[in-house]
């Protein structure tokens, strides 16, 4: 059996003194952030006995903040895996201690929110948050701005100040991705249905926008019927889907760019199980994947959730530092895409 990794090992693997390692370990005297990771890092690669308590004094020695992440409806698969990230990521980051915290709001009316950035703003020093774009929010975040506590939109961006950092998919892109598989996959052209959560979400909105320059642009021999809106709703999402069905016999397209995915997915399952329909929806989850392997569904715009994590945590990060705007910046991502044949 080999010995157990003494510190004169943990030192040569980390390339230190046996005496740094020692001022690590027993938080004698302030070592470079480097230099601490190293040892930590080495530590855990060879396995030496206190690589617990080399993490936790690497983690004592970064100044704490209070992250709170408001992110919406709770029973959401996607949310509840985006906040599952959202923790991850936090804990990773390495400038800051980030105590965060992943609140889920089930309403969406703006003076709800408007309340959760009051109640959760008062104690937190830092804001992100999925919101819809109103002036009673915008109200509110500029107040938290004002006492110098950064705000970072997530997902769908925000017009409130260019003083708020945002993380989230590249609308425009995604947009016209929907618009390229719709047309290249419909058999002949026709009528294309568009579901929308709210114009509120200034990224459907752009998505919208964006589907429908494409169809302009390359493919006018299509029909785009006006959005019609389901507040990310399933049942809402599910009924409209049933009357663009029963409304129009010649449909052969819908891209639902917000939520509501799984009414729509009910509905096209039980009513339009014989017809020829091109669909294209957003976020990688069960009900989609399935939906995808069956053939409801053919395309899926997936936000990439584990990098949209990692960026969302290093703009709140970097956003506490004097060392320049990073945390004021807009990160768009490319999406994920995804068909039947590489889920």
């Amino acid at each position: 059996m080999s010995s157990r990794p003494t510190i004169k090992d943990l030192a040569k693997q980390a390339g230190v003194s046996v005496a740094t390692v020692d001022r690590v370990l027993n938080n004698r005297s302030s070592v470079r952030e480097a230099t601490a990771q190293r040892v930590l890092l080495a530590a855990e690669d060879i396995g030496y006995h206190a690589a617990g308590l080399l993490k936790a004094r690497f983690q004592e020695s970064k100044p704490r903040k209070r992250v709170v992440f408001l992110l919406q409806r709770s029973s959401d698969y996607f949310y509840q895996t985006l906040g599952e990230a959202l923790l991850r990521a936090a804990d990773m980051q390495r400038d800051y201690q980030l105590q965060a915290q992943v609140q889920f709001m089930d309403e969406v009316a703006p003076a709800y929110i408007a309340e959760q950035l009051r109640h959760f703003g008062a104690t937190a020093d830092a804001i992100a948050l999925v919101a819809l774009d109103h002036h009673s929010i915008n109200k509110e975040i500029e107040s938290l701005i004002s006492q110098g506590k950064p705000v970072i939109s997530l997902i769908s961006g925000l017009s409130s100040t260019d003083r708020t950092g945002h993380v989230g998919l590249d609308s425009r892109k995604a947009g016209r991705s929907a618009a390229w598989a719709i047309a290249n996959l419909c058999r002949q052209p026709g009528k294309v249905g568009i579901l929308l959560g709210s114009h509120r979400y200034l990224s459907q909105e752009i998505a919208e926008i964006s589907f429908i320059s494409y169809f302009r642009e390359f493919a006018p021999g299509f029909t785009l019927l006006q959005p019609v809106l389901n507040l990310d709703d399933d049942r809402l999402a599910g009924e409209a889907t049933a009357q663009l069905l029963a409304d129009h016999p010649n449909l052969v397209g819908i891209y639902s760019a917000g939520g509501g995915v799984n009414g729509m997915i009910q509905t096209l399952r039980s009513e339009a199980s014989n017809r020829d329909i091109v669909t294209v929806c957003n976020e990688l989850m069960p009900s989609t994947r399935e939906a995808l392997r069956d053939g409801v569904v053919n395309l899926v715009i997936a936000t990439p959730v584990e990098r949209l994590a990692q960026e969302a945590a290093a703009l709140v990060s970097s956003a506490f530092s004097a060392r320049g705007n990073r945390g004021l910046m807009s990160v768009l991502l490319p999406a994920d895409l995804y068909i039947s044949e590489n889920i």
